[in-house]
C-alpha cells in the first residue's frame, strides 16, 4: 500500500495538487502552460462538463466534435510537471480508495500547446514545431531510473559538443510518443530537438546582473545536430514530461507556436493568432484520429 505521505489526498479524495477526482478526466488531455489558455482551447469545445483550479492548475474537461478531452494548465516548469505527470498517473492507475497500483494499466494521450523562442533564423516567428526529442538540461528527472527510456548516444554528444560542465548534472534525452507523432505530423510541422531549461534567465543564456556559466551555451547548442536532428527550440517544460510519460506508459508529444526568433531578434506581431491556429490545427487532428 502507498503511504499517505507519499500520495496525498485531499479531504474530498482528490489529488492533493490538481483537485481533480479519476472521473474528472479524459484520456487525451491538453497541457498548457498559462492558465489563461485553457479557456482559449475550451472556448472551441461543444460543451464543458467539468472545471476547477487549485493554485496554477486549472483543468477543465469536455466535448470536441464527439471525443472528450481535458485541458489543464501545468505552470511553468520541470518541477510542475512532475507534480502534474504523476498525480494525472495515480487518478488512472493507482486505486485511491485501497492506495493500490491497478493491475491493469492505462496509457493517457498527453499532448502539449505551448509557446516558444526558435534558434533558428530558418524557423520564423508563427511556425509550428513538433518536438521529436527533449532534452532535458534541468537535472529533475535524474532523480527517477531512467536508462531505460533515455538515448544515450544524443545525450553523450550533446555533453561533448557543449562542453558541458558535469556538475551540472548530465542532460537527458527523451524521445516523442511516435503515435502522437503520426497523428499530428503534416508538412506545417518543423521538427527538432527541444531544449529543456529548468529556468528562464540564467538558465536559457540571459543575463541581467549574474553571470552565468556558459556564456556561449546558446550558440552551441545552435549548431548541434544528431543524425540531422538539430535543437530548434528551448523551453521550460517538454523534456520532463517526455520523460514521466515514458517511465509511467503514456504516450506524450509536444507542439510549439514560435513567437520569437532568438537568432534573428523577431518576435511575434500578432503572438495569440499563431496559438490559435496551433489548437485550432491540433484540435481537428486529435478529434479526427
Amino acid at each position: 500500500m502507498i503511504q499517505s505521505s507519499e500520495l496525498i489526498l485531499n479531504p474530498d479524495g482528490s489529488v492533493y495538487h490538481l483537485n481533480l477526482k479519476p472521473e474528472n478526466i479524459a484520456h487525451d488531455i491538453i497541457f498548457v502552460g498559462d492558465q489563461n489558455r485553457v479557456e482559449k482551447i475550451t472556448q472551441f469545445f461543444d460543451s464543458v462538463e467539468f472545471s476547477t483550479q487549485k493554485r496554477e492548475f486549472k483543468t477543465q474537461t469536455g466535448m470536441f466534435k464527439g471525443k472528450r478531452f481535458t485541458v489543464m494548465s501545468t505552470g511553468i516548469g520541470p518541477d510542475n510537471i512532475d507534480i502534474v505527470v504523476n498525480e494525472l498517473d495515480a487518478l488512472v492507475n493507482i486505486d485511491l480508495e485501497t492506495r493500490q497500483p491497478k493491475k491493469e494499466l492505462t496509457s493517457l494521450n498527453i499532448i502539449r500547446i505551448g509557446t516558444s523562442g526558435s534558434l533558428h533564423a530558418d524557423i520564423p516567428v508563427d511556425s509550428f514545431v513538433m518536438s521529436k526529442f527533449g532534452l532535458g538540461l534541468d537535472n529533475m528527472l535524474r532523480s527517477y531510473l531512467i536508462d531505460e527510456v533515455s538515448n544515450e548516444k544524443i545525450e553523450d554528444a550533446f555533453v561533448s559538443h557543449t562542453n558541458w560542465d558535469l556538475r551540472k548534472g548530465k542532460p537527458y534525452v527523451i524521445a516523442c510518443s511516435e503515435k502522437l507523432e503520426k497523428v499530428i505530423e503534416s508538412d506545417k510541422m518543423h521538427k527538432g530537438i527541444t531544449a529543456t531549461a529548468g529556468g528562464f534567465y540564467g538558465p536559457q543564456g540571459r543575463v541581467l546582473r549574474l553571470n552565468i556559466q556558459d556564456e556561449s551555451l546558446n550558440s552551441k547548442m545552435d549548431n548541434f545536430t544528431f543524425e540531422n536532428n538539430r535543437i530548434t527550440n528551448l523551453e521550460m517544460e517538454t523534456a520532463a514530461i517526455y520523460g514521466l510519460s515514458a517511465l509511467l506508459g503514456h504516450h506524450a508529444l509536444s507542439l510549439n507556436a514560435i513567437i520569437a526568433n532568438r537568432a534573428n531578434g523577431t518576435f511575434s506581431a500578432d503572438p495569440y493568432k499563431a496559438v490559435d491556429a496551433l489548437i485550432a490545427y491540433t484540435l481537428d487532428k486529435l478529434a479526427t484520429n
